[in-house]
């Protein structure tokens, strides 16, 4: 915890190191999918291979991200986003050497450890620490829709990218883009401090235990899966889709742009939402409307006009499950463990991301069509928005236990 004398200049300051992190460290990571269809033409592969490398990616991460997680409780964060920021790096400026397909899935594994210590749901959980209860959910929104807004700014500049000097210099350029997220890191450093710095593996343990037997958590860990199926399948895919059905490459790339752009406004609706009505009502609304909006894409005939809605659509949706959901992690476990916690529901995000994001590719080059994944997108929204409906929106026993230990 931060010490009484803070200033909130110290504060403010920090919020804004945080989204900057988010905004650069998201974009590049989150509209990949706009090389899918240049890299697998120039290079001869099939969309599996691709996808395999997104969703090995997206695997890595999700397992990195509750170690980096337990790290940053107890070490503190600016270092676990420096060494992710570096690792993240290496890896796009590998993926822009190298024209084998197996080491290219390899590279999946390095981009996906670096983006799991350097991503937005550390700085978001190091930012939901150094607020108050009251603000938390807000900001947990501000920092969500910095990251978007990193996703808006990505995608036509990948695309411009590659039209310009080529996919392969693309890709460096981006591996070198994450070394703007260390000057940043000055900010977090001053105010973050670690939050279970005395604990023992033991004691994260117990915590995890404590975690996994409450309902509550439990709803979160597997509702999270379904974010993650849709958000992978879509930003990997959805591109590559709309040019099979007759459109520009453009209209795929400001695709995930609309996405990005409508989620800045998700995000902060999500974040007042949270601090004005029932989270668990709000995470399950979220995810029926996606089901609703994704089920109507698919039934109606696909223009430019129409995809360009469905991302709009999409976007106030997309991320806003974020903030609602590491809400109620904090609300219901504690912060003490808060990052490790939120890290092991992201596991479960990640999961779902690596299914969404392969299966999409594997499904297609077996049926040279994608509508059973969104007809599965479907299915799996309807069955999220009854998961969340059963969470206790209080203090589970390991926060309970926390309060007792600071009393």
């Amino acid at each position: 915890m931060v010490s009484q004398d803070t200033t909130t200049h110290g504060l403010n300051a920090a919020v804004f190191g945080g989204c900057m992190i988010a905004f650069l460290g998201f974009g590049f990571a989150a509209t990949f999918g706009v090389f899918l269809g240049p890299m697998s033409s120039e290079l001869g592969w099939g969309r599996e291979v691709f996808s395999l490398s997104v969703a090995v990616q997206a695997l890595v991460w999700g397992f990195s991200q509750p170690i980096a997680g337990a790290i940053a409780d107890r070490y503190g964060t600016a270092r676990v986003l420096a060494c992710g920021a570096i690792c993240a790096g290496i890896g796009f400026t590998l993926r822009g050497l190298t024209n084998d397909p197996t080491a290219f899935i390899l590279t999946g594994i390095l981009v996906g450890a670096g983006t799991g210590a350097a991503s937005f749901p550390i700085v978001i959980g190091a930012l939901g620490k150094i607020v108050s209860p009251e603000r938390r959910s807000f900001i947990l929104g501000l920092g969500t829709a910095a990251a978007s807004l990193g996703m808006f700014v990505a995608a036509p500049m990948a695309t411009t990218m590659i039209s310009t000097i080529g996919w392969q210099s693309a890709l460096i350029a981006i591996g070198l883009s994450f070394t703007l997220i260390l000057p940043f890191l000055v900010f977090i450093a001053r105010v973050s401090r670690p939050t279970a710095s005395g604990s023992s593996t033991g004691d994260f343990g117990r915590a995890m235990l404590l975690a996994f037997t409450d309902r509550s958590y439990l709803c979160l860990f597997f509702g999270f899966f379904v974010c993650g199926f849709h958000v992978a399948f879509i930003q990997t895919h959805l591109p590559a889709y709309v040019v099979d059905l007759g459109l520009a490459a453009s209209i795929g790339a400001w695709s995930l742009a609309l996405i990005g752009l409508f989620n800045v406004a998700g995000s902060f609706l999500s974040g007042w939402s949270g601090q004005n009505y029932s989270k668990k009502a709000v995470l399950s609304g979220i995810y029926f409307v996606r089901a609703l909006v994704i089920s109507t894409f698919v039934l109606v005939p696909v223009t430019e006009f129409s995809v360009l809605i469905f991302s709009a659509f999409m976007g106030l949706l997309w991320l806003s499950t974020v903030p609602l959901t590491m809400g109620l992690v904090a609300q219901t476990q504690g912060l003490r463990f808060l990052s490790t916690l939120a890290g092991m529901v992201f596991l479960s995000h990640q999961t779902g991301s690596f299914i969404g994001a392969w299966l999409g590719g594997r499904i297609y080059d077996l049926a040279q069509d994608y509508t059973p994944m969104w007809w599965a997108a479907v299915v799996l929204g309807l069955l999220a928005a009854l998961i969340h409906l059963p969470i206790r929106e209080e203090p589970a026993a390991l926060a309970r236990a926390e309060m007792g230990s600071d009393s």
